[in-house]
């Protein structure tokens, strides 16, 4: 069988984008760049991700998806701004998902790419319905990439003037 949202369904869609839209819009009005905010979710947390990035009117530094589907019908894409489009997306999904099928979450980057945006599919062939080390690796990864945030081999800690390390030789 498959899932048919219903109007009701999306009904109960837009009110949680409506929450989600106050967090990023306080977010915005503190002063945070719409481009560092990321907007992310696993299953239902994914599908309120990409459904709240897709009807925001600002461009935003991402979206990721792990395991999720888009829960709004195709009618939806004339709401789209041309700033929403230009979010890129992150979407992973396990051919193995038994609670939102695989072909769900191919068919919504599909979907968005029909929008002109930019989505890339991670695709783990035995990976059921849940999240991984390797989804989180490659997600900060993506997420740094997006910042401009080099990513050295070196642990990031804070230099300090008065420091007492040894030189070693």
């Amino acid at each position: 069988l498959k899932h048919k949202t219903t109007v009701r369904d999306e009904q109960g869609v837009l009110e949680a984008v409506e929450h989600v839209h106050e967090m990023l819009d306080k977010e915005v009005a503190a002063g945070t760049s719409p481009t560092n905010i990321f907007v992310c979710g696993l299953s239902q947390g994914g599908a309120l991700a990409i459904a709240s990035v897709l009807l925001y009117p600002k461009t935003l530094g991402g979206c990721a998806v792990f395991s999720g589907s888009v829960p709004l019908s195709k009618s939806f894409a004339d709401r789209v701004t041309p700033e929403a489009r230009k979010t890129p997306v992150l979407w992973f999904h396990g051919m193995a998902d038994g609670v939102v099928l695989f072909e769900a979450g191919h068919a919504g980057c599909a979907f968005l790419q029909e929008l002109g945006m930019a989505c890339e599919f991670k695709t783990y062939p035995t990976l059921g319905h849940l999240l991984v080390d390797e989804e989180l690796q490659y997600f900060r990864r993506w997420i740094f990439d997006r910042l401009g945030i080099s990513q050295g081999t070196k642990d990031a800690r804070p230099s300090s003037s008065s420091s007492n390390h040894e030189d070693l030789h």
